[in-house]
């Protein structure tokens, strides 16, 4: 309901409350109300662009950055805004334009600007004009430990080693406890095959300094061969401990889902199909598996409910096996240079991985990308299984998921 007590000030800083706890829809749908009182309120055109951006509604956010640069030509986190719309829209001149702007206009001792604009430059894959943004920054804040560790996070990402872990050592020289770059430097230096160093570093964090396995297993391998650990040492028990948070337990339905594509598999290995009659008795399985979950959570005369996003439940009244058909269908993605892969969620990061790495074992390439992800956008991507790699690096916006 409209609450014409609410100035514009106070419907802007309560939507930016919103945002920042990720509660995009809930942010957009005050500021909608906010501009229905205040047509002509910048900062609420500007905190739609942003919410709409969270959505990736990007020609709904293009539009609300314009009006705001209508009302206020020289807005900087309009600017900011619409260079990265208009970046994903493939204008890139166009954009690097609008990010300029904000440095003509003498935007940059704002370090908080000049790291959103470097991130968003390096999310969309232009490390070197990055790189510029994130130099502004600490030239204005060289006590910016994150300021700094970005300037190692492009660093490696252009295959300049030696300067990416200089920069990370500065960075932790400034902030010790930044966990983040401690990990991602332990990492850097266990790749260039420094391996004591790399122990060093890694022995200063925690359990929960890590968000993705790869710098646990090589804390864990180091530790055995450094001290002589045997594998059931307690020392390693938090480490392993933390490997099971990560890589999470499997439930029911995902138990009952490897059963259907293993018989699915078998099946076609014989040259003969599942009969209808196989299907429909799996789907049946599933769908009451799902069912007993959902009643143990809500009763059973809940309402149907739909997904996380707010979605609505699903409708759909056709048969069990669209659902086992959509579960084994071959996917699509499509990376920002516009090289499309196919195949199964296994079959992509398979060919992702012998593009850029050859060799590796996909579970290391996973959490290398991963932290690589992290590094590049502050989005933790999760490496455990393929799918949810591949889905983790879309909402990062390293690639895009058609099918």
């Amino acid at each position: 309901m409209t609450n014409p007590f609410l100035s514009s000030e106070e419907y802007d800083e309560r939507a930016h409350a919103l945002y920042n706890e990720a509660r995009y829809d809930e942010a957009l749908a005050l500021l909608r109300e906010g501009l229905t009182l205040y047509p002509s309120a910048v900062e609420l055109h500007v905190g739609a662009g942003y919410a709409r951006l969270a959505r990736d509604e990007f020609m709904w956010a293009r539009r609300s950055f314009e009006e705001a640069l209508t009302l206020d030509p020289e807005h900087e986190d309009a600017l900011a805004g619409l260079g990265e719309v208009l970046l994903k829209f493939g204008q890139v001149e166009a954009g690097l334009r609008a990010y300029e702007r904000t440095i003509e206009l003498g935007y940059s001792d704002d370090v908080e600007l000049m790291l959103q604009i470097g991130r968003a430059l390096f999310r969309e894959g232009y490390v070197e004009h990055s790189l510029a943004y994130f130099e502004r920054a600490v030239q204005h804040a060289e006590d910016s430990a994150e300021a700094v560790a970005c300037i190692g996070y492009a660093q490696h990402r252009l295959g300049n080693e030696i300067e990416a872990m200089a920069a990370l050592r500065r960075a932790l020289t400034v902030e010790p406890q930044f966990a983040e770059a401690r990990v991602y430097l332990a990492n850097l230096l266990y790749d260039a095959g420094d391996l004591d160093e790399s122990l060093l570093e890694f022995e200063k964090t925690s359990p929960a300094d890590h968000w993705d396995e790869l710098g646990i297993w090589r804390l864990i391998e180091l530790k055995k061969s450094v001290y002589k650990l045997k594998d059931d040492d307690g020392e390693l028990k938090p480490w392993e401990a933390r490997l099971v948070e990560l890589a999470g337990e499997t439930d029911a339905i995902d138990e009952l889902l490897a059963e259907v594509e293993q018989a699915m598999m078998e099946a076609d290995d014989a040259d003969d199909g599942p009969s209808q009659g196989q299907l429909e008795t799996l789907g049946s399985l599933l769908t009451g598996l799902v069912g007993q979950q959902q009643g143990e959570g809500h009763g059973s005369d809940s309402e149907p409910v739909g997904d996380q996003a707010g979605a609505p439940a699903n409708t759909h009244d056709g048969s069990s096996t669209d659902v086992l058909m959509a579960d084994t269908a071959t996917h699509r993605v499509i990376m920002r240079d516009g090289t499309v892969f196919e195949g199964s969620w296994e079959e992509i990061v398979q060919a992702l991985r012998d593009a850029r790495d050859a060799g590796r074992p996909l579970d290391e390439y996973m959490a290398l990308e991963a932290r690589r992800f992290y590094g590049a956008t502050g989005t933790r991507v999760a490496s455990h299984a393929p799918e949810a790699f591949l889905r983790g690096s879309a909402d990062a916006g390293m690639l895009r998921i058609v099918r």
